[in-house]
This record gives C-alpha cells, structure tokens and sequence, in this order.
C-alpha cells in the first residue's frame, strides 16, 4: 500500500493522555465585540475539553458539543459500560455505526502504515496491565500467550459489521478517538460557518484559521513531570494555523511496583508495556486523529525507531513536524525535526 492511498482502501488487517500534554496559552472571556472569542468548558471521555471560537454572531454552541461528545461516548466510550464499543467487545453485536466505522478502518490503515506500531486490538493487553476500566490484574507468561493471541487474531468490517476471527479479541480506541471526536468538533465549526476556533479536548488540539489581526493560535507543549501529580509546566510553545497537535507520555498515566514503573503505552508485538527511554512525543498534521495515532506508534517505537521512521518516510502523514522528549542519562532531552522548529516560538 502506498502513502497516497485513502485508508477506505484497508478494509482487512491480516497479521499473527486526562491532561498531561498540550497547554492553550492564550485564552479570552467571551463577550459581543466581534473581535472577542466564545469560550467554552466541559467534561468528555473521562477528561476535559476547552474551546475558544470567534463567531460573527456570538452563538453558545456548548449544547450542540456536549449532545455531539455524549453521542461519540456512547459510540466509542470504553468508560461507558453500554457503548456500542463495549458490547463488540462482549460479542453481543457484530453492527458498527459511522462512528466505529471510521475509527477501525483508519485504525487499520494506521496499522498498515506504521508497520504494527499502532494496533485498536490490544485492548485486553491493556485491560491485563491495568490501564482500564478493569481491576489490574498483570498477565503471566500463559495468559500474556493466550491475550496475544487474541491481539494478533485478523479483523475486519464487512458490509459495515465487525468480523472477527477470535472472540476473544477486544478493540480499543483510546489512541486515536479524542484526536477523532477534535476533529468532529471542528467539523460542526466548519457547517456553521466558523472558521476561526481552537479545539482542545483531553490534550488533542485542532487550531484552524487565526485570531483577530492575523494572529496564530499558540500551544504549549508539557514538560515531562517526575510524577503524576506534578503542576503542568510547558516545555516549549509552537504556533498553529489550520493544523492539530497531539502528544502522547508515559509520565502521567502509570503505576509502579516492586520498583518498576509500567507505562500505559502497550507495545504490540510483545504485548507489555513500552521500555525505552522516550517520554513524550508530540505531532503536528492536518487532522488530530492522525497526529494522534502517530504519536501513539512514535511512542511504541522508541526514539530511535521513531526517527528511522520519519527519515524513511518523507513528506508523508504524521512525519513532518515532530517533537521528541526523552531521558538522557538522568536528564531531560529533546530532538526535533525541521519543519517542528519553524513552529516553535523562541
């Protein structure tokens, strides 16, 4: 398959981030000056969302939001114990809607695309590790077998059901589905009209047009923290126009035992949570379910892998402005490519 390919052409898969990342900086009160943004705040997917729009007519879209979020929740929601999500994963219906559609088939091109870096088929692995909504419970060597199994068992949509060839295979959204539900906000944005807004849901940030006067949106980018419960404190700030940024860490979603820290991110092929040194990565593309896969599979990949992988692949999606922070030693590092520091705001 090729990168110019649309993932409605992957239809097969034959094969054996709460707030911690990204800090709108400049926010405003919203008031009847046509110059003066809307700025709403509400609760999504088990996080956050704050939205800043300019509106010619002042329009309090808050409920058309909160009825589109709830909506995608109980499409998508593995926290919602009815979704739709949920009972394909019990195997009590094998229909998809548009929504779980979309999701599966772009997460099977993004499959394909990072070479199993991303991978919707883990969700009992991150179940078993205790990154969900149940009780942890970490695998032994025979059950790990048994899950990967499951994890690597062919999936695929079928006159718009899910077939699966294991029953025991468990998908789960959670690395691309807040970039996705940004991009329907923004898409309600673009129906009315409003062309000028910044999207910020969880972390997963669409910034289209620009402020008043010509201005660009402007993000901030966490610093990794040593715990979970540091106060967010932004590493660099980048400017955004007509583009979505997403990262994706291992340092506020974890647990420790025995003196071991477990990341979150699960690594496909072997199932366990990730070991390498890389503690945040954050894309910039056109559209946040991208961005968000990608830094997903960058943090699957490791620093190194990941680097390979964009030198391999030039202009393609999700390769182009990229920002790595990582350990060296006992200190904080980053890297970043070309078209990330033409972002940055010195």
């Amino acid at each position: 398959m090729t990168l110019k390919q649309h993932p409605s052409s992957v239809r097969h898969l034959r094969v054996g981030r709460f707030l911690f990342c990204l800090l709108p900086l400049t926010l405003t009160l919203s008031c009847h000056r046509p110059d003066k943004s809307v700025q709403l705040f509400g609760q999504a997917q088990g996080s956050y969302y704050s939205i800043q729009y300019f509106d010619p007519q002042h329009r309090n879209l808050q409920p058309q939001i909160d009825s589109l979020l709830v909506a995608f929740d109980q499409s998508a929601s593995l926290w919602v114990d009815s979704s739709l999500l949920r009972c394909l994963n019990a195997n009590l219906t094998d229909s998809l809607d548009p929504v779980l559609d979309s999701l599966l088939l772009y997460s099977l091109y993004m499959y394909q695309y990072t070479g199993g870096a991303f991978d919707c088929r883990v969700g009992r692995l991150v179940q078993a590790w205790g990154f969900s909504f149940r009780e942890r419970n970490e695998p032994d060597s025979r059950t790990l077998h048994r899950l990967l199994y499951a994890a690597h068992a062919p999936v695929s949509i079928y006159n718009g059901r899910l077939v699966k060839t294991n029953p025991d295979t468990e998908l789960d959204f959670n690395a691309i589905a807040q970039g996705y539900a940004s991009d329907l906000v923004g898409r309600l944005f673009d129906s009315l009209g409003i062309h000028s807004y910044l999207i910020d849901i969880g972390g997963e940030v669409v910034a289209r047009g620009s402020k008043p006067g010509g201005k660009p949106w402007v993000v901030g980018i966490e610093r990794p923290s040593a715990d979970s419960l540091s106060a967010p404190v932004v590493q660099t700030a980048i400017a955004l126009h007509d583009a979505s940024v997403v990262t994706s860490g291992s340092y506020r979603k974890y647990y420790e035992r025995d003196g071991l820290r477990y990341s979150h991110t699960i690594d496909p092929s072997t199932g366990r949570p990730v070991q390498h040194t890389l503690l945040s990565v954050s894309v910039v593309d056109s559209t946040a379910w991208l961005a968000d896969a990608m830094a997903t599979a960058y943090m699957v990949m490791g620093l190194d892998r990941a680097r390979q992988f964009i030198d391999s692949h030039p202009n393609a999606p999700g390769t182009g402005a990229v920002y790595f922070i990582y350990d060296d030693h006992g200190a904080l590092a980053t890297y970043a490519t070309e078209p990330f520091k033409k972002l940055m705001i010195q």
